[in-house]
């Protein structure tokens, strides 16, 4: 029968490695609600990708199962199934070595690694968990060591002995024993399974002692990897502490009371005080301040807000107490989605992982098959005893373990997708996050992207000789501040005057500009095309505004019924990081492209003040679309930058899609590949720089993991590893690759 249907992608793989695998999502996040009637259940011990691929596999042979839902992070499988066919699934669950407990139930149970299995049955003694359980194991390891070391071989000291290393054995691998023995009746061979049949076989054969030690200290190397993959797993959940809990909430009456943030509403009225964090994504009424947004976008630099401004969630509020309108309920602000992003990106394998693990998904029966080999052959052909032989073959079943190859890509690409996000880098997936290495060209739009996105008065140009400078400069405020056109408000706010004096007879001339009586005179503030038609063109003006034409510039102009008073020339100016951002893709090899709507003047000159490569002007999206898909032919693997949804299309045909300033564009933002939070396109080749670092670490680990198999590998064949090393070697191997890859963290 095939597998019933699942929500994430298959990642079933040889490791079976317990709580250390880190292929999981992060756990940062509750497992989102399943539809109305689907039982979830909470499965404490189900800790990695493998042993979902265990629970996934027993369920294959359940009749009637529609689809299942794992949410690894939240430790929780929702099945979907007739009502007669849950019992029968939770009991194959349950004989693959696992117990499901509905959530309902689960409150209060223990969310950490050391799952032991072993509880107080009320007779008043409970044993200890955790490090003091395990310590406790290796001192009672170490005692067997003791008596085969010292004691006389007698039975009596034999039998207590044999004893100790039972107990030692029982307090630090009971749940080993447990997943594993269930592995290997559903013949499936997984660590559990191969520490299993090694300890048995090593006590079984009169190794106690060692035995003994090796599942001691193997349990102690678990659970210090684990929480060393924790720290990678967990790096983005200080997101949710960002959040306070309370909220001052505007009642009807005027008064203030704090209230559950979760139960605000959107539209209400919160308060922020100095130093306090924002409860919730609004919109500001009342105040201004400066807010620090670096937990969110990854601003270094407080940001100036005022009335009509956005605030986020979880962000400072470091200067003044302001008031703002709820835009968002608790569960969609911006920091919860970001949250819900980089859970959904763990789910998603980078293509090395899935190299990994169809690799280690041959490699352990390989190497199981070498040990059977060893074990029958080796009295024949190496002259060993077969007790030698024996104890070879499970020295090489605990080397072979392969926990350290398979945890080596997941805990790399979850360290980098933190490090990421705390940088402002939105990266959604694995398969991203290795791919922004390849690029070899970047296309970006321009308004927004390369620029500021607003109009900006540039320079100011008074021409009439016959009336002072202040006054015409005070008409063009007058008009200009009565207009709501994006060069007219630029005008307004550049000029830095106030408009108050007394218009009569205001027209708005669409597509030309605006026209009005003020002080007894007639005047107009209009576009090239508006001053032509009454006739006010000279061949000096005209060589005026070619110069600013020729910089991509907006020209608008003040003029009286028989001459043009000044010139105003306004353009889309460029962000201050944009050149350096751009001479950083160079150097990384990568060329750039300007693609944009707007003309082609002010393309070519917007390119050459950034330093881009290439300017194309007069696109739509479809152009957009199109030009994507030459870049591709011409470079290969091609980026593309955007904020706005007319890049939306482009965005989704490039191989890796940037969107800039998603704290504040939910189009970009969902069909992008990688969100920029803020608006800084310095971001971007720190993402590929970022990427390459992180397909060096991948490979790093590998060659690790590997290479130190290999040795120890040989080393047993020749007489040369004792079981003590094998499980140095494999546990060894695990925290190296473990701590290199949380290398990625670094600041």
């Amino acid at each position: 029968m095939s597998h019933p249907q699942t929500k994430e992608s298959d990642q079933s793989h040889a490791c079976g490695c317990g709580s250390a695998c880190g292929t999981e999502p992060i756990a940062i996040a509750a497992a989102k609600p399943e539809p109305a009637g689907i039982p979830v259940f909470r499965i404490p011990t189900m800790d990695c990708a493998a042993e979902e691929g265990e629970i996934r596999h027993v369920l294959a042979k359940v009749p009637g199962l529609r689809s299942l839902s794992f949410q690894l992070g939240a430790r929780t499988l929702a099945i979907d199934a007739p009502a007669e066919s849950i019992p029968q699934a939770l009991e194959a669950i349950r004989k693959a070595g696992f117990t499901p407990v509905p959530v309902s139930e689960s409150v209060g149970h223990d969310d950490g690694h050391d799952h032991d299995h072993s509880h107080d049955h009320g007779h008043g003694f409970a044993l200890p968990t955790g490090l003091p359980r395990y310590a406790l194991a290796l001192i009672l390891a170490f005692g067997a060591e003791s008596v085969s070391f010292f004691a006389p071989h007698t039975l009596t000291f034999s039998g207590l002995g044999m004893a100790l290393s039972a107990v030692a054995i029982g307090l630090a691998g009971f749940s080993t024993y447990v997943k594993g023995l269930a592995a290997l009746r559903n013949l499936r061979l997984n660590i559990n399974a191969l520490m299993t049949v090694a300890v048995t076989g090593a006590f079984l054969i009169g190794q106690w002692p060692e035995a003994a030690m090796v599942m001691a200290l193997y349990a102690i190397a678990e659970l210090i990897e684990a929480r060393s993959v924790d720290r990678a797993r967990n790096a983005i959940k200080g997101l949710l502490d960002m959040t306070p809990e309370m909220a001052e909430v505007k009642q009807v009456d005027g008064s203030w009371v704090e209230s559950f943030v979760k139960t605000v509403a959107v539209g209400a009225i919160v308060r922020v005080k100095p130093g306090a964090r924002v409860p919730l994504d609004g919109t500001i009424i009342s105040g201004a301040t400066s807010v620090d947004q670096s937990p969110v976008t990854g601003e270094s630099i407080p940001v100036d807000k005022a009335v009509g401004d956005p605030v986020f969630a979880g962000t400072i509020n470091t200067t003044g107490l302001f008031e703002a309108r709820v835009t968002s309920p608790a569960s969609g602000t911006l920091l919860a989605r970001i949250i819900h992003a980089v859970e959904q990106a763990q789910g998603s394998r980078a293509p090395t992982q899935q190299f990994v693990d169809r690799f280690a998904s041959v490699y352990t029966p390989a190497v199981f098959a070498l040990a059977l080999a060893v074990c029958l052959l080796a009295p024949w052909l190496m002259d060993w005893t077969l007790m030698q032989a024996i104890y070879k073959a499970l020295v090489l079943l605990v080397i072979a373990c392969p926990c350290a190859l398979v945890i080596s890509t997941p805990v790399t690409v979850v360290s980098g997708l933190a490090a990421a996000a705390r940088r402002g880098i939105l990266i959604k997936g694995g398969v991203h996050l290795e791919g922004a290495r390849k690029i070899k060209a970047i296309a970006l739009d321009k308004t927004g992207t390369i620029t500021q996105g607003k109009p900006k008065l540039v320079a100011t140009e008074v021409i009439a000789s016959d009336h002072d400078e202040s006054q015409v400069l005070r008409w063009a405020a007058d008009l200009a501040g009565h207009s709501d056109h994006p060069v007219s408000k630029a005008i307004a706010e550049g000029l830095g005057l106030q408009g108050n004096g007394p218009l009569e007879g205001f027209t708005a001339l669409p597509g030309r500009g605006i026209e009005a009586r003020t002080e007894g005179l007639s005047l107009i503030l209009g576009n090239h095309r508006l001053i032509e038609d009454r006739g006010l063109c000279s061949p000096q003006i005209e060589a005026r505004l070619a110069e600013h034409e020729a910089q991509g510039r907006t020209i608008t102009m003040l003029a009286s019924s028989n001459q043009v008073l000044a010139i105003f020339a306004v353009a889309d100016t460029i962000k201050e990081s944009s050149r350096e951002a751009i001479a950083e893709l160079h150097a990384l090899g990568v060329a750039s492209v300007m693609l944009t709507g707007d003309n082609v003047a002010t393309a070519k000159a917007i390119a050459k003040q950034a330093g881009i490569d290439d300017a194309r002007g007069n696109l739509l999206p479809e152009e957009k679309l199109a030009a994507i898909e030459e870049m591709q032919k011409q470079y290969g693997y091609v980026a593309m930058t955007g904020d706005g949804i007319n890049d939306a299309p482009a965005l989704a045909r490039s191989n890796i899609g940037f969107a800039m300033g998603g704290a504040g564009t939910d189009t970009a933002m969902e069909a992008a590949d990688v969100v920029i939070m803020n608006d800084d396109l310095r971001r971007i080749p720190e993402a590929i720089r970022l990427s390459r670092k992180t397909h060096a670490i991948l490979w790093q680990n590998i060659a690790l993991a590997l290479g130190i198999k290999a040795v120890f590998l040989l080393l047993a064949l020749f007489d040369g590893a004792t079981m003590w090393m094998a499980v140095f070697a494999d546990m060894g191997a695990s925290l190296l690759v473990v701590f290199n890859g949380l290398r990625m963290l670094r600041k």
